[in-house]
């Protein structure tokens, strides 16, 4: 399994790169594009039990080609794509973040993702289209989850119609989209007990051959639904300096479903706060102000927990914050409340040749 990102990275030329123009056709975008050096299917959610307990979870898998797949290839054995899964559960009751992750080759039907249709696993880890739903199922040791995902808006084409630009000054870009609100029910394992839960989840689904461009160290994400029906999403790219790339985007999605692309002019995010981490030593931001004038929105962002580090021990070795957090705020001058997910990469280590 040499190195799952840039230790194992095939030449670029041999892929596809993003370029604008693309249509999307769904359920087929759904599944796997192989053409692309490296793609991930992202899940979050905020879970609630019949008694009252509150969780967010994660679920992402990775695909990362190591080479070009070569059609003649006959052996079962063959090995040109590696993948790599995390799952992680945030439990603010008992003030418990949990994380466990899988590793498999694209070889012997170990891991895979098919093309065409949503149907991703490494190991037992799997997640699959059934008619107009999506089915997670993740199990490691005494944590676990099956999740039953089903759609109350279409894809939202992220960019320029789904391409989206990762920098101002060069050709880093990709394929993205999100389905920002989905009715969740399932149960969660936990210490090894069942528990049945129902909520709302987001899946972000990203393919491309250029990640990063030289000079950018990370990014901070936001996936924010709020109960006015309306969804935001927003990307930080930092630099090194720590100024975000003017290629920093997002996403307002209104309560019918329709999107409205943000330019970096278009909002605010001013950190509140900080955390260091006593794993890996990170200082990451903790707690957010955000403001977007164009929807009438003023939001405050606070962690449910203060440490949920993700920390993958396996080949791909990545460090990175991805957590819960509770909205206030207010839509001109009204009150609006909602939940959000996080994700902060870089700051426990680089990400430049990562992606």
């Amino acid at each position: 399994m040499l190195g799952l990102c840039a230790g194992a990275a095939a030449a670029a030329e041999d892929f596809q790169a993003a370029r604008s123009g693309r249509v999307f056709s769904f359920p087929r975008d759904h599944g796997a594009h192989p053409e692309f050096k490296t793609e991930w299917w992202y899940w979050v959610g905020h879970l609630k039990s019949p008694d009252h307990q509150t969780f967010g979870y994660q679920l992402t898998f990775f695909r990362a080609a190591v080479r070009k797949p070569d059609p003649r290839a006959r052996s079962a054995w063959s090995f040109h794509t590696a993948y790599f899964a995390h799952l992680a559960l945030t439990d603010p009751q008992r003030g418990a973040f949990q994380f466990r992750e899988q590793a498999g080759r694209g070889a012997l039907g170990l891991a895979a993702a098919e093309a065409g249709r949503l149907k991703v696993w490494v190991d037992s880890w799997q997640a699959e289209q059934r008619g107009n739903a999506m089915v997670l199922s993740a199990q490691a040791e005494d944590l676990g989850l099956e999740l039953t995902l089903e759609p109350q808006k279409g894809p939202v084409l992220h960019g320029e119609g789904g391409f989206s630009r990762k920098a101002a000054d060069s050709e880093a870009a990709s394929y993205y989209y999100s389905l920002t609100r989905l009715k969740t029910q399932g149960k969660l394992t936990l210490a090894g007990k069942p528990l049945e839960v129902t909520g709302e989840s987001w899946m972000d689904h990203e393919f491309f051959t250029g990640g990063l461009a030289p000079g950018q160290a990370g990014w901070d994400w936001f996936a924010l639904q709020l109960d006015d029906g309306a969804e935001v999403m927003l990307y930080l790219l930092r630099r090194r300096d720590g100024k975000p790339d003017p290629a920093s985007a997002g996403t307002l999605v209104d309560p019918r479903g329709q999107g409205r692309h943000l330019a970096l002019s278009d909002f605010q995010v001013r950190a509140t706060g900080s955390w260091t981490s006593p794993h890996t030593g990170g200082a990451y931001p903790a707690g957010w102000d955000i403001f977007l004038p164009g929807g009438g929105y003023r939001l405050t962002l606070t962690p449910t927990l203060a440490d949920q580090e993700v920390r993958s021990r396996g080949p791909a070795r990545l460090n990175y914050w991805e957590g819960q957090v509770q909205i206030t705020g207010e839509k001109n001058g009204q009150p609006v409340t909602g939940k959000g997910y996080v994700e902060l990469t870089g700051y426990a280590g680089p990400m430049e040749g990562m992606f």
